[in-house]
């Protein structure tokens, strides 16, 4: 029997390696674009419309500055998972003890459930545009939620998410179609009403709906839960990056389609009702046709949203119990994850059919997010800063760069919320 080649089995070895790093590659790809996919849920796209038919594209410039404060959180929750193979909760446990867990647990669980509450509402007003009751619409999405949670393991669960997430591409479309003037927007962008109490109530609902607890959660439970490991972070990185792009491009379309749509010159202009946004989308693109692309756009946004947004409260549940908490894990094995998954989701399920003005439920849930802003910013800057490994680590000039972005987000969205809000 000749020698085997050894150019021949090398060649063969060389090919087996890339191919596993790409699978690898692949595995590690999912959770950062979902977080951010996610985070342009209901919420966000009724706050980015809302800040286009007041105040036109006067808070254009926010949606975009929010990008690197977007990938700053996120890539410390992933450092975090990554490096420790732990979540956002059971570090906070284990770095600061209970009692300061469960503040973190209870920060948490507020904006996880006002967050759902939107999400549901968005997609009971969708459900109202083509004449189906909210009892209907809730019934179904709790079901079939459900159903597809307790059957299916993290990587399906993924899978289905990116899938109705990527539905919210059809936002840039309508802004497209919106035909906005350059100039009004270069002459709107140099105008910045600060003295305005409802233009500052807009600033703290924008950043409460792009930075909020539960993503943080979500991201470093959801790497944990898919095994991945340190080695991943580049590729991770890439992800969040991707993701945190798309979600703020997206959030500047749906103001934008607002603003040329909605918008008046002065400001002032109001939004009550999801079928009142979608008057910029039919506008846009006529009535069938905008309002199927509209609801394509924010189900898709809110149903990942519900996704995320469970997990993310059943996660933290069980971190900072130290129960079991894993989608790969049966029911019967994790029976407190998937009891606390379902009771968020039927309580929120419950509170929308009793009827809610959903415009104002979801901007008020934005701005209590930016008031919670301190709290979930300090945990993860100081989790950061303590409990990764020397090489990943947050610290020198980058981690001043953070600790300044941080302290001002979190003065802005206090400052901005409370102001806001008294007046």
């Amino acid at each position: 029997m000749p020698d085997a080649d050894p150019a021949a089995m090398s060649s063969v070895a060389n090919a087996g390696t890339v191919a596993a790093r790409w699978r690898r590659t692949a595995a590690t790809l999912g959770p950062g674009l979902i977080v951010m996919l996610a985070d342009n849920d209901a919420g966000s796209v009724i706050t980015a419309a809302q800040s286009g038919a007041q105040w036109g594209y006067r808070l254009l410039l926010l949606q975009l500055a929010i990008v690197p404060l977007l990938f700053m959180v996120q890539e410390l929750a992933a450092r975090l998972g990554l490096a420790s193979g732990k979540g956002f909760g059971e570090l906070v446990r284990q770095r600061f003890g209970k009692m300061l867990a469960f503040l973190s647990l209870a920060t948490l669980l507020a904006s996880c459930f006002g967050a759902l509450v939107t999400q549901m509402s968005g997609l009971a007003g969708i459900g109202q545009l083509f004449g189906v009751p909210i009892w209907q619409t809730i019934s179904v999405l709790v079901v079939l939620t459900l159903a597809m949670v307790c059957t299916g393991s993290y990587h399906s669960v993924e899978r289905i998410a990116i899938f109705f997430g990527l539905f919210g591409l059809a936002f840039l479309v309508v802004a497209w179609k919106a035909h906005p003037v350059p100039a009004q927007i270069f002459a709107q962008l140099r105008q910045i009403p600060l003295t305005q109490g409802s233009y500052l109530y807009l600033v703290a609902a924008n950043l409460g709906t792009s930075v909020m607890p539960w993503t943080v959660f979500y991201q470093q439970s959801a790497l944990v839960d898919k095994g991945l490991s340190i080695r991943d972070l580049k590729v991770a990185r890439y992800d969040i990056l991707v993701g945190a792009l798309i979600c703020q491009l997206l959030a500047a379309a749906v103001l934008v389609a607002a603003a040329a749509t909605l918008g008046q010159q002065g400001g002032g202009g109001t939004l009550d009702s999801v079928p009142q946004i979608a008057v910029a989308f039919t506008a846009a693109l006529g009535d069938t046709f905008g309002r199927t692309v509209f609801a394509l756009g924010l189900s898709g946004s809110a149903l990942v949203a519900t996704i995320v947004v469970c997990l993310s409260a059943a996660w933290a549940v069980g971190e900072a119990t130290g129960a079991k908490h894993s989608l790969e894990q049966h029911p019967t094995e994790a029976p407190f994850f998937y009891l606390a998954f379902a009771v968020m989701l039927v309580a929120a399920g419950a509170l929308v059919c009793s009827g809610l003005n959903l415009i104002r439920l979801s901007i008020a849930t934005g701005v209590v997010n930016a008031l919670l802003l301190p709290v979930v910013l300090g945990f993860l800057y100081r989790l950061a800063r303590t409990e990764l490994p020397g090489p990943y680590r947050l610290k020198g000039r980058y981690a001043v760069i953070v600790g300044v972005v941080f302290a001002v987000t979190a003065g802005v969205g206090l400052f901005a919320g409370i102001v806001g809000s008294l007046t």
